[in-house]
């Protein structure tokens, strides 16, 4: 294990802040934390940040900016650079703080990074966007900017733009205005999450680590008692200059570029998250439902009804909850071949294979009698006499069913033997769940994954419409070779998953601490096939073009 710490090194030059030129990290950084591993250098022209396994280190600057084009010179760690972060960003302080981000996500050997952004207003993010760069980032030194104005905060790599986060607050949307904000830099560990969802782990025998960065610049308005010194041009009625600048047409196509062949993750087309659709409107379209989440960032709840979205606090009453796996059953008929976005030569049918079994005291031995097909036009199907059913996704469209019954305790087994092969994008969904905003929820999620690469079985537990209650493992064999049974045992003090008869959670019931536990609802059995290349599979990386070909037939 290497004892030589990591060393991160950010060089500053010709910076404007206000009306001055700014150019030495004396006068314009701290070291805020690193026990020494961060240092400036150079009669104050270098700033070296250093991780190792004990600690990390970063910098803040002494002035505060409100508005500003910031510019950044960064070359990332090469090699293994798995588990580490690069954060680069600006923040005001406190729980209702503003704060704009880029965060540098280490990869693997060979495999890119993930440049994360995201934009927090009065304390609320959740509008992360995640792209992968047209570009070796740690071949050598590149530019990224972020240029805040009143009506924009823009995103830059090299000058070209990325991401454009409108001032939409005719709309009720909030945007940092207001909190004038440091800049800050740090390098630290975090491969509980950072790589491949924290599969991946830093590897210490690599380190130490290194990264430069380098021209740092600042075109801003420094506050200073109360107010904002800001450069002359900011008066400028038209013109180039940063205070006034939005994305001309060239810029916008060259973003739409970024966005359409880099982009990773948009949180306004995450299908995970909360729509509220009124009762008897139909949606058709996916952008539709992607406008709701988008407009509202991080708000509670996202409302649609005929007059629009809206934007809410709390769950309205009498509104669906919309979560993708459920669209069809809360609002038939509706059109599902917008989240089936594989493009491939050939049908792609994935096949689920569900048998023995038993719900509550009775066994159950006919699909016929006990599950209806609620979507996938013809894609499931009920065979051997009611013996066997068959969930289908290519395409166009998964497909899915429920039970016939609903149910208030029970325990609950399903068989099932997963999609073998190549499985990357797709999930397949096996849950108890009761409807409307404050639903409870019981979840087995299967996250398919490339040839040879093991599945990840996704619980969760939802109680009054709340979940966040996430637990994720990888199976001790191999869930396509044979069948295996999935169970869930649920009584008024416990909610345990077990797999082929192991336990492999326990969701206890500590009501009297104030923990809400599923026990007053009814709930139907759910399953479903469908895909989710966005985010199911290492965040959304492997890529279904290069990865697919031809017709895949597997069993689930």
């Amino acid at each position: 294990m290497a004892s030589c710490h990591t060393s991160i090194i950010l060089l500053v030059s010709s910076s404007l802040i206000a009306v001055a030129l700014a150019g030495n990290f004396y006068n314009d950084f701290d070291i805020t934390w690193g026990d020494g591993r961060g240092k400036i250098l150079n009669n104050g022209q270098l700033l070296t940040l250093n991780l190792d396994k004990t600690s990390g280190s970063g910098f803040q600057s002494k002035n505060e900016y409100l508005y500003g084009k910031i510019d950044m010179q960064l070359k990332l760690v090469p090699g293994n650079s798995a588990g580490t972060v690069t954060a680069y960003y600006l923040s005001s302080q406190g729980p209702t703080h503003d704060e704009i981000d880029f965060e540098f996500l280490g990869n693997l050997t060979g495999e890119p990074y993930t440049l994360h952004t995201n934009v927090f207003t009065q304390g609320k993010g959740n509008r992360e966007m995640q792209f992968k760069l047209w570009f070796d980032p740690t071949k050598d030194f590149h530019t990224y900017s972020i240029l805040w104005n009143p009506r924009h905060v823009i995103f830059m790599v090299d000058n070209v733009p990325i991401r454009d986060y409108k001032n939409l607050e005719a709309k009720g949307i909030s945007f940092p205005k207001n909190q004038p904000m440091r800049i800050y830099s740090s390098l630290w560990n975090a491969d509980d999450w950072a790589t491949q969802g924290g599969l991946i782990k830093t590897d210490w025998s690599k380190a130490p680590f290194t990264a430069s960065y380098r021209n740092f610049n600042a075109n801003a308005c420094v506050w200073s008692s109360d107010s904002a010194k800001c450069p002359p041009m900011q008066t400028a009625a038209a013109g180039d200059n940063w205070f006034n600048q939005e994305l001309d047409s060239t810029s916008q196509g060259r973003m739409r570029w970024v966005q359409k062949n880099y982009m990773i993750y948009n949180y306004c087309s995450d299908a995970k998250r909360s729509v509220y659709i009124a009762p008897g409107l139909q949606l058709v379209h996916r952008k539709a439902l992607a406008a709701g989440p988008c407009l509202c960032g991080s708000a509670d709840t996202t409302r649609l009804t005929k007059e629009g979205w809206s934007c809410e606090k709390k769950p309205p009453s009498g509104f669906s909850p919309g979560f993708v796996r459920r669209w069809t059953t809360l609002l038939p008929p509706f059109s599902i071949s917008f989240f089936l976005s594989m493009t491939m030569s050939s049908r792609r049918a994935i096949v689920l294979l569900v048998s023995s079994y038993l719900v509550a005291i009775a066994l159950a031995g006919n699909f016929y009698n006990d599950f209806d097909i609620t979507w996938g036009d013809g894609r499931g199907k009920i065979l051997n006499n009611g013996q066997l059913l068959t969930l289908n996704l290519d395409k166009t469209s998964g497909s899915g069913f429920q039970s016939k019954n609903e149910y208030l305790y029970g325990k609950i087994d399903m068989q099932l033997k997963l999609v073998p092969g190549n499985s990357a994008g797709t999930v397949t969904a096996y849950y108890l769940s009761s409807q409307g905003p404050t639903h409870d929820e019981i979840d087995f999620e299967f996250l398919g994954n490339l040839t040879g690469e093991p599945y990840t079985l996704h619980t969760n537990v939802f109680a009054q419409g709340k979940g966040n209650r996430e637990m994720q493992f990888k199976l001790w064999f191999d869930p396509t070779k044979d069948f295996h049974t999935y169970s869930i045992l649920w009584n008024p003090r416990h909610v345990i998953f077990m797999v082929d008869n192991v336990p492999i959670r326990d969701y206890k019931n500590l009501e009297a601490k104030g923990i809400s536990f599923p026990k007053n609802q009814p709930m139907r059995i759910y399953s479903s096939l469908w895909n989710a290349d966005d985010w199911a599979t290492q965040g959304g990386l492997p890529d279904q073009n290069r990865l697919v070909k031809g017709t895949v037939h597997g069993l689930v």
